[in-house]
């Protein structure tokens, strides 16, 4: 079985990261930046059925059905994943802690199987989770307050 396990700490509470990872609002924000879709109907409520919704390709009709499996605000959210219609699922969790004056955010994508899983984990999602985490998330955290708010552009009139 193949896995995405990526480690980021951010200089921002849990609380910040946790509304930057669960605001349908604020989310295709960092997701965008690895070409990920936007949520439709998602909310942290156990059972939820959502989708990320993005643009299809070729092999691909752009949308991922997902279910909300666990969430403890603000340290876990764990969901199912079937990027393929009648597809296997796989399992997203972020696990999120204080640390260092901020907070260690882990990603954990797991359940990828076969030669396709392994290919799909380490060649396709891999690289683009690693980019959403470290440039889109990145901004997003550094463009919104404690409340999940866009911060008054620099040099406003304040």
């Amino acid at each position: 079985m193949s896995n995405i396990r990526i480690v980021r700490d951010y200089p921002h509470p849990p609380t910040r990261v946790w509304r930057a990872v669960t605001d349908p609002a604020l989310i295709p924000l960092w997701t965008s930046t690895g070409q990920g879709g936007r949520p439709e109907g998602f909310s942290t409520a156990v059972g939820t059925r959502f989708q990320f919704v993005a643009k299809p390709r070729p092999g691909w009709r752009g949308i991922v059905d997902c279910e909300v499996l666990e969430a403890r605000e603000p340290s876990l959210l764990r969901y199912s994943w079937v990027g393929d219609q009648n597809g296997d699922a796989t399992y997203v969790t972020y696990r999120l802690e204080p640390h260092a004056g901020g907070t260690r955010f882990t990603y954990e994508h797991t359940g990828f199987t076969g030669v396709g899983g392994f290919l799909l984990a380490k060649l396709v999602l891999g690289p683009v989770r690693k980019k959403m985490l470290r440039v889109g998330l990145t901004a997003v955290l550094n463009d919104v307050d404690d409340n999940g708010m866009s911060r008054p552009t620099a040099g406003g009139n304040g």
